[in-house]
């Protein structure tokens, strides 16, 4: 397929200036917004910025941020407020009628409100009053596995770890996070295969890598920070591949704004010096493809094999029985550019792997991780400068929040950890995560929703299904500094408890606190904000955590929850008993700059896996699974499920495509900062994105309106069992991606996922891969293009 020239500008430069300037000008925070900027990632005094999870480099920049970051904390600094009189105007029917952007520039939520379901309001209500609520709903309960408390990223270690010990200590491990829909593949397949489910690279590795693949990866939208090192790599020698089946416009140049002759002379730096355009799901198979030459042609490390891994031979065993033909048909590269690749890995002597959730949301999604790592293993990349495993996370904290035992399937060391310093024991019996969890939310089986932060149903499948489940609880119970559509569906009793944002001071009777979060590549650095908090009624969550502990458990403890709450340094010292890697954790947080790093095993080949030894893992799924599901769809269209009437065999075929969601340049998450999308040139986001030959081959044309449906599973858990999901019309856009794909912007088509189709053992959703059905129900509307 031909190349489409969509955005011809380097990434970041003056675009991303005059938008950040907007973005804080649009949030009515220039100034406020403005002073935290500048604060942003600084080591000394400054707060992390909650943009995303990319490390800080060692060497201090007087500004260290990026226009993502800048609209994250645009939107938290806006002083306008979403508070009693917000409310006395809005109905919450009302609210449920606003748009994600409508919400996310509502304003700060400033004062703690409950629902009244005689005025279909939110009112105020006494913090006091909220707690005795929470204590009398969850006393109720026949068994605390009748609540789900879920944990958005964003919260910082501190409060994570209260978080996690207080639900523990009321006796169940339903702690679901939003690692289960991003990267818990990553966390599963390398703590299987490596002994730890987190990147073994450091910053500086990718300034000695010789060679970087990328994966499903969008830094230039989705961690833009990470744009810089690309170039710099490459200035250094480096060759970066992009593994895709989308050409993101953001990655083929960089002009850095902390370069003054860059933005001054119109220059930009080379970052990847070749895109590899894959189809949908195609990952493993490509992968597969070069791991089969490099065996079969022994260009691969024996003696790293040897010492340090287990599970080879049936690896090679399965690769042998993989055929070419099946291996071009599942990632639609040819047999002889998949051995090109395969040479550039075999001479490569530094080697990075780095992905993002185009790996992990996949029915294939642990597949997709084990075959990178299995690549790693082939070419003992593992452990040595230069090289290795490097996911990239989204949240600020993700990562810092799984390790503080925010995690619905603890490991024994942790619960034995817990039970030895806090004297008291701890649920055994593994809780639910975000998919089981909603299912039982669905299914009636829970009574108590809590969130600490996040917004749990947009954010997951079948969204529609989990709000109106949330409608059926007792109690609903959500920690945030903004309003989003989970709230709006109350269940008997409903709570909004405001908490103290990122860039902001937390001051208790111990004076100002700092607290802690751990980035992508197991950094730990301190956090602290600076800003005065928009409302004087706001709390940090350390305090409402501590608040909510004393009044549910009352006597049931001898935690001292409110000193930790007031005191950050005393919940370190309980961090530095129970978590492994954090001994003498306040000392070491404040005796270097940028914090310090978490010991990796792997990263010094010591594997602490079932074996002992980094472990080869065989695919689950067939490399040609994705076909496969097209496939199915085609006989169930045959069988009946014809949108449009009867079909020739032909137009069923022409109608079958791979779906696969993405993210606009103005949105975080299910933040929805705006409609401008510059790097694909649209700015609205009821579209759906295909490649212009695709057009034609079909007779249609950009701007043509597209309805999507979805077969639905005769074993669905929701409203749409043995239904069409359909999802539409959408205004057809041009983007240079694979043959036989679309894309369309998440979270507006969640109700297209479900629930049941999810990776076997991460259970994550397939958000990336999923097959779809096109109907043009008529002719071209007219968009107008982004300023």
């Amino acid at each position: 397929m031909r190349k489409i020239p969509v955005y011809s500008h380097p990434a970041a430069g003056w675009p991303a200036l005059i938008s950040s300037t907007r973005k804080l000008m649009d949030y009515q925070t220039f100034l406020r917004g403005s002073v935290s900027v500048l604060k942003s990632n600084q080591p000394q005094g400054g707060f992390d910025c909650p943009g995303c999870a990319w490390p800080d480099h060692k060497s201090h920049k007087r500004i260290d941020v990026c226009e993502n970051g800048i609209k994250v904390i645009a939107s938290e600094t806006m002083t306008k407020k979403a508070d009693a009189q917000f409310f006395a105007r809005h109905t919450v029917t009302e609210l449920q009628g606003w748009s994600g952007y409508e919400l996310e520039h509502s304003g700060r939520l400033s004062e703690p409100l409950y629902y009244d379901a005689v005025q279909d309001r939110y009112v105020p209500i006494s913090w006091e009053a909220a707690y005795q609520c929470i204590a009398e709903q969850l006393g109720q309960l026949d068994s605390p596995d009748e609540a789900l408390f879920y944990t958005s990223g964003r919260v910082t270690n501190e409060p994570a770890f209260m978080y996690q010990l207080f639900v523990r200590s009321f006796g169940t491990n339903n702690l679901p996070d939003c690692s289960n829909m991003c990267h818990e593949p990553t966390s599963v397949m390398l703590g299987k295969q490596l002994g730890v489910g987190k990147a073994t690279v450091m910053l500086e590795d990718f300034e000695q890598a010789k060679l970087i693949l990328m994966f499903g990866q969008n830094p230039a939208t989705n961690h833009p920070r990470m744009l810089e090192m690309l170039a710099h790599a490459h200035e250094q020698g480096c060759q970066i591949l992009s593994i895709n089946p989308m050409r993101e416009q953001g990655l083929s140049r960089f002009r850095n704004p902390q370069k003054p002759t860059h933005m001054a002379a119109g220059q930009s730096d080379d970052m990847i010096d070749e895109v590899v355009q894959i189809q949908i799901g195609g990952d493993a198979a490509l992968l597969t493809g070069i791991a089969k030459w490099l065996i079969e042609n022994d260009r691969i490390n024996h003696d790293f094999i040897t010492t340090h891994t287990s599970g080879f031979e049936p690896l090679k065993q399965w690769l042998t029985e993989q055929s070419w033909t099946d291996i071009e048909q599942g990632c639609g590269i040819a047999q002889t550019e998949i051995i090109r690749l395969a040479k550039l890995v075999a001479d490569s002597p530094a080697t990075i792997c780095t992905w993002g959730m185009g790996i992990t949301q996949h029915v294939q999604g642990d597949d997709n991780v084990a075959m990178i790592t299995n690549l790693l293993l082939l070419m003992g990349m593992i452990g040595i400068e230069g090289a290795g495993a490097s996911p990239v996370r989204g949240h600020s904290n993700v990562q810092g929040d799984r390790t503080m035992g925010i995690h619905e399937r603890p490991s024994k060391t942790l619960l034995d950890s817990l039970e030895r310093v806090f004297e008291r024991p701890m649920p055994k019996e593994h809780g639910y995560d975000v998919v089981t969890g909603a299912k039982a939310l669905i299914e009636g089986k829970l009574k108590v929703f809590m969130g600490m932060g996040g917004n749990y149903a947009v954010a997951a499948p079948d969204t529609s299904a989990i709000e109106q489940a949330l409608t059926t609880t007792q109690l609903n119970i959500f920690v945030g500094t903004k309003l989003n559509e989970t709230m709006l569906y109350p269940g008997a009793h409903n709570l909004i408890l405001p908490c103290l944002g990122r860039t902001e001071r937390i001051v208790t009777a111990k004076g100002e606190q700092f607290a802690t979060i751990e980035d992508s590549m197991c950094q730990i650095v301190p956090t602290q904000g600076t800003l005065a908090p928009v409302s004087d009624a706001l709390k940090s969550e350390a305090q409402i955590v501590a608040d909510i502990a004393t009044h549910v458990l009352k006597t049931d403890t001898d935690i001292p929850w409110l000193a930790m709450s007031e005191d950050f340094d005393l919940i370190r010292d309980y961090i530095a008993q129970a978590i492994d890697g954090f001994e003498n954790f306040n000392t070491r947080i404040r005796a270097a700059e940028r914090g310090f790093h978490l010991y990796h095993p792997a990263r010094h080949r010591v594997w602490n896996t079932d074996s002992g030894k980094a472990q080869f893992i065989v695919p689950q799924y067939p490399i040609t699974y994705v076909a496969a599901q097209m496939a199915d769809t085609a006989v169930a269209l045959n069988d009946g499920f014809k949108p449009s009437g009867n079909d020739s065999d032909q137009e069923i075929e022409q109608k079958i495509w791979q779906l696969t969601s993405v993210r606009s340049h103005d949105q975080f998450n299910t933040m929805i900062f705006g409609y401008n999308d510059r790097y694909r040139q649209t700015n609205r986001r009821d579209v759906l994105f295909m490649h212009p030959d695709e057009m034609s081959r079909l007779g249609w044309q950009k701007g043509d309106q597209v309805m999507v449906s979805r077969h639905a599973s005769s074993s669905s858990h929701t409203a749409h069992k043995n239904k069409p999901r359909v999802l539409g019309p959408l205004i057809l856009t041009e983007m240079d991606i694979a043959a036989n794909a679309v894309a369309a912007y998440y979270p507006e088509c969640n109700d297209l996922f479900d629930l049941d189709t999810h990776a076997p053992d991460s259970h994550i959703p397939a958000y990336k891969s999923t097959t779809v059905i096109l109907e043009r129900v008529n002719t071209s509307v007219q968009t107008a293009e982004p300023v």
